[in-house]
Formats: C-alpha cells, sequence, structure tokens
C-alpha cells in the first residue's frame, strides 16, 4: 500500500513540468460547463449539472439538450485526453522505457475507449437520475449507483493504457482486481476525498466561498487529479510481481 502511494509521488515530482502540461485539459474539461449556458454549481473543485433545473424548466427545447449535450461530450473528450496522457508517463517509468512512438500513435484509441467509459458512465447516471428524479429519490438513487459503477471502472481506463486492453477485457480485469485488492481502491478514494476537503477548507478561509470555489477548481485540475490518476496506473500496474519487487 505505501509504495504505490509513495511510487506516486515518485513519478508526480519526477515529471512534475509534463504533468502540468498534461492536465491543462483537466482544467478544459471543467471549464467547458462552467462557461457554456447550463444549469451548473460548483462543489469542491468540481461542476454538477442541475438536473433538477432541466426536469422542472417548462423552457427546456432541443437547442438547450443540444448545448448540454455537445459541452458535456467534449467536456469528457478532455478529460480522456488528460487521463490517457498522465498513464502514458507511469506506464514509461514502470517499465523502464521512453514513451515509445506506437504509443503515441495508439494515443486516438486510447483516448476513445477511455471516452467510451466515461461517456457510458455518464449516460447510465442521466438515466438512473431520470428515474430517480420520478420516484422522488434522484439524490440517493444517482449516489449509490454512481458509486458503483465507479468502483467497477477503476481500473479500466488504466488497463486500456497500461496494456492495450480492449474495453470489455479492461471492465473485467478492472472487477477482478477491485475485488481481489480493494485496499487500493479504499486508499484512492479516502485520500482524494481528504485532499479535496482540506484544500477547500483552506482556500474558503483564505479567499471566502465566492473566489475559493474557482480556486479549488484550478488547483483540484492541475495538482490533485493527475496525481490520483497516476495512482490509479500505479496501483494497476503493482499486480506485476517483477514490477512489485
Amino acid at each position: 500500500m505505501s509504495g504505490v502511494v509513495s511510487d506516486s509521488i515518485e513519478v508526480y515530482r519526477e515529471n512534475l513540468r509534463l504533468v502540468l502540461i498534461f492536465s491543462i485539459p483537466f482544467l478544459i474539461a471543467f471549464a467547458i460547463p462552467l462557461f457554456a449556458p447550463l444549469p451548473t454549481y460548483m462543489s469542491a473543485g468540481a461542476i454538477f449539472l442541475r438536473s433538477a433545473s432541466i426536469f422542472s424548466n417548462g423552457n427546456i427545447n432541443f437547442v438547450s439538450l443540444s448545448v448540454i449535450t455537445i459541452a458535456s461530450i467534449f467536456s469528457l473528450l478532455f478529460l480522456s485526453f488528460a487521463f490517457v496522457l498522465i498513464s502514458l508517463i507511469v506506464k514509461a517509468r514502470r517499465t523502464k522505457s521512453k514513451i515509445s512512438r506506437r504509443a503515441f500513435q495508439n494515443i486516438e484509441v486510447y483516448i476513445g475507449r477511455v471516452f467510451v467509459m466515461l461517456l457510458a458512465y455518464a449516460i447510465l447516471i442521466m438515466l438512473v437520475n431520470v428515474f430517480g428524479y420520478s420516484v422522488h429519490m434522484p439524490a440517493a438513487i444517482t449516489a449509490v449507483v454512481g458509486f458503483v459503477a465507479g468502483t467497477v471502472l477503476f481500473y479500466a481506463p488504466s488497463a486500456t493504457v497500461v496494456d492495450d486492453k480492449r474495453i470489455g477485457r479492461a471492465v473485467k480485469d478492472s472487477i477482478k482486481l477491485v475485488v481481489h485488492e480493494p485496499q487500493y481502491f479504499i486508499a484512492w478514494l479516502v485520500l482524494l476525498t481528504l485532499s479535496v476537503s482540506v484544500i477547500d477548507f483552506v482556500c474558503v478561509f483564505l479567499l471566502g466561498t465566492p473566489f475559493a470555489s474557482y480556486a479549488v477548481l484550478i488547483i483540484n485540475s492541475l495538482f490533485i487529479l493527475p496525481y490520483f490518476v497516476i495512482f490509479q496506473a500505479e496501483a494497476y500496474m503493482s499486480r506485476f510481481r517483477l514490477l512489485r519487487h
């Protein structure tokens, strides 16, 4: 456990400049729904869509739905791009080789697969949210399904980038790894929650509520989220005994 945490810190520190550059798409991904004319709000350094406003707003039309859909798709694309680039840094370091030309040639494939996973997850959450709204329990049902689906997909993007696995195989291996070695997922979740909470508290204390939300969003996008992407890739690669020792 401590090995994955320390190795992630080392990779982050050694490749800080590259990580920051590759993290810019994270910032863009979160900025797209923020600046698009969407019913959104910020909390703990993330952007959330006010689904209740969509359902209860009688003025929603085809144009509004199109804007929401296009903005969401582009946001997911930038998220996929950043995830793949940062994961390639871990792959290069742990395999003791430079990122090959083939890896960059396949980057579109990796981004496409990760994007499909994120898109499927987003569609699932939206459908569950619609169902939850119809039974007057949108928050509870969406939270439970979102957590379960997120757990299932935890290692899948890393498996796609590190081992060039197709989506189906990546998801199956992700489930197996989470079941057999849940400590990495639990550690990731706990550390991420603590990190975001501390950053949020400090920013609110120093800057006040209006400015803190934007500050937390920037810090999370450029510094916090990249580390936990590295953590995911390191945890995935720890399954190799030769690399583990």
